[in-house]
C-alpha cells in the first residue's frame, strides 16, 4: 500500500473498467492513433527506411533497418512540483499496467504485462524536484514494446495527477496547521465516482506527514466510499438542513443526536444556523451539560458519554458577520469564519459555566467540560489560510476543508501534473538514449523492481 508497509493493493480491489481502458477509451487519440501505425507496420514487417541523426550521433548507421512496429522503449514518469510530491496512485498506476498492457485479436484481449520491465516507488514516496526537468526523480519506470502500453499513459498519469495532488495538498496542509487534524470534506466538489481514489490519496498525505513528523494525525474522511482502500472510517454529525427540520432549534438537535446516536460517534455541534455561533455554543454547552451532570449524578456512565459535547463547528457564510463581532470596529472586515470569531468562541466556550446554576461541588468540573470542547473552523479554506489562522494563533482545534484538496495552480505552487517520456530505445539489445530535447532519462535509487503477474495475488 506504501512506504511504510511496503505492500501493494491488488488490481481487482481499484475497480477500474479495464474493458475501457484497453481499447483506449480513456486515452488521448493520438496515442491509439500509434498504436494503428505500429501494429500496421509490425503486420506489414516494416523496417526503418528513415534517416536517424541520433543514431549516427551514437556512432550508428543512420539508416540500420530496424522493425519499427516491434521498437521496445523505456519510459519514465515524474512530478514536477516544487519543492516535492507526495506520491500516490502507484499501485492503481501498475494495476493498469497489470490489467490493458497488450493487444486485442479481434475481440479477445491479448495481456502481454508479463513482457514488461516494470520498476516503481512505492505510495507515499516523497519525490523532490527543484525546478530543472533535465533532473527529476522518476517514480514509476517501464521498458516494454512500447505498441502494447503506449494507451495507458493518459489513464496512469491520470491516477498519478489526481492522487498526489490531493496526496500533497494535505501534507502541506497538515503542515500550514501545525499538526492538526484535517478534515476531508471534498466529496460534494466531485463525481461520486472519484470518492474511494480520493480518500486513499488523502489517507497517503496524512500518514507520510505521520512519518515525516513523528505524528499520530488522525485520518478523517465524511463518506464510506472514501474508506474502501484503507482501514477508515466515516464520521460527520449534523447539516444545516437538519436544523431547518427542528425549526431553527440548534440545541434541540444536538440533544436528540446525543439521545439516538452511537457513543463512538462524536457529538460536534454545527453552530452558526442563527449567525450566533458564540451564544448558540453556549446554550448547546449548557443543554448537553445538564444531561450530562444528570447522568453522573444517578450513576449511568453510559448516558453521561452520550452527552459530552466534542466540539462546536462555525461555519458561517463569507458575506456575514456573526452576532458576536457586529459591534467591533472593524466589523466591516470580519465577515465568515476569521480568527477574531475563533477567539470569541473560545472565551465564550471557557466562561460558559460561570453562568451556570452550580452546586459548588460541580463548579471545577463544569469549568474543564467547557474547556474539552474543541473548536472545528470550516468555510472556505485553503493552506494560505489555515497558515494566516495559525500564525494568528486562532485556537482552531480541527480544520474542515473541501474543495482546495483539489487546487492545482501554478499560481499558487500546487500545480502536480504528471509527465511522461521515452528516455531510451532497444536497438539490437542496447538501450540508448533517445529522450526529446530538454528532457532525458534520470535514475531514481528508490525505484523497486515489480513482478506484475504477482499483484493479482494481493
Amino acid at each position: 500500500m506504501a512506504v511504510w508497509n511496503r505492500a501493494r493493493i491488488p488490481p481487482a480491489r481499484w475497480q477500474l473498467d479495464w474493458q475501457g481502458i484497453r481499447r483506449g477509451e480513456y486515452s488521448d487519440r493520438y496515442f491509439a492513433n500509434g498504436v494503428r501505425i505500429l501494429t500496421q507496420l509490425a503486420h506489414e514487417s516494416y523496417q526503418f527506411a528513415g534517416n536517424s541523426v541520433r543514431l549516427a550521433q551514437l556512432g550508428l548507421d543512420p539508416r540500420l533497418p530496424l522493425p519499427i512496429g516491434e521498437m521496445e522503449v523505456e519510459m519514465q514518469f515524474f512530478a514536477r512540483r516544487k519543492p516535492f510530491t507526495i506520491v500516490a496512485g502507484v499501485d492503481a498506476a501498475l494495476a493498469i499496467l497489470q490489467e490493458a498492457t497488450g493487444y486485442f485479436e479481434g475481440e479477445r484481449f491479448v495481456n502481454t504485462a508479463r513482457h514488461l520491465q516494470v520498476e516503481a516507488v512505492h505510495d507515499g514516496y516523497r519525490a523532490p524536484y527543484a525546478g530543472d526537468p533535465m533532473e527529476v526523480v522518476p517514480v514509476l519506470k517501464v521498458r516494454g514494446r512500447y505498441r502494447d502500453f503506449a494507451i495507458l499513459e493518459t489513464p496512469i498519469l491520470g491516477v498519478l495527477t489526481r492522487m498526489s495532488r490531493i496526496a500533497t495538498n494535505t501534507y502541506r496542509m497538515l503542515e500550514a496547521a501545525r499538526g492538526k487534524p484535517i478534515l476531508f470534506f471534498p466529496a460534494r466538489f466531485d463525481l461520486p465516482q472519484t470518492q474511494m481514489y480520493d480518500g486513499y490519496a488523502y489517507y497517503i498525505g496524512v500518514e507520510r506527514y505521520n512519518l515525516d513528523y513523528n505524528a499520530q494525525v488522525p485520518a478523517i474522511v465524511s463518506t464510506p466510499a472514501q474508506t474502501r482502500l484503507w482501514n477508515g472510517v466515516a464520521g460527520g454529525t449534523t447539516a444545516h438542513a437538519m436544523i431547518a427540520t427542528f425549526l431553527g432549534d440548534t440545541v434541540e438537535l444536538m440533544l436528540q443526536f446525543a439521545r439516538i446516536m452511537p457513543i463512538e460517534v462524536r457529538r460536534v455541534a454545527l453552530v452558526d444556523f442563527d449567525n450566533d455561533c458564540v451564544n448558540t455554543a453556549r446554550a448547546v454547552a449548557k443543554a448537553f451539560f445538564e444531561q450530562h451532570r444528570r447522568a453522573l449524578e444517578r450513576g449511568d456512565q453510559e448516558m453521561a458519554q452520550r452527552y459530552v459535547l466534542h466540539g462546536v463547528r462555525p461555519d458561517t457564510s463569507s458575506n456575514l458577520v456573526d452576532k458576536s463581532l457586529q459591534g467591533e470596529p472593524d466589523a466591516a472586515t470580519l465577515h465568515g469564519v476569521n480568527p477574531r470569531l475563533i477567539f470569541k468562541l473560545r472565551e465564550g466556550l471557557d466562561t460558559a459555566w460561570q453562568e451556570w446554576d452550580l452546586p459548588p461541588e460541580w463548579r471545577e468540573y463544569a469549568q474543564q467540560y467547557c474547556r474539552a470542547i474543541q473548536i472545528v473552523a470550516t468555510g472556505g479554506f485553503t493552506e494560505e489560510r489555515i497558515r494566516a489562522f495559525e500564525e494568528a494563533g486562532a485556537p482552531v482545534d480541527v480544520y474542515g476543508v473541501g474543495s482546495a484538496f483539489f487546487s492545482n495552480s501554478t499560481v499558487e505552487g500546487t500545480n502536480t501534473d504528471f509527465t511522461a517520456d521515452v528516455v531510451r530505445v532497444c536497438v539490437e539489445g542496447r538501450w540508448l538514449p533517445m529522450a526529446k530535447v530538454g528532457r532525458t532519462a534520470n535514475e531514481n535509487p528508490d525505484l523497486e523492481p515489480v513482478a506484475l503477474d504477482a499483484l493479482e495475488k494481493g
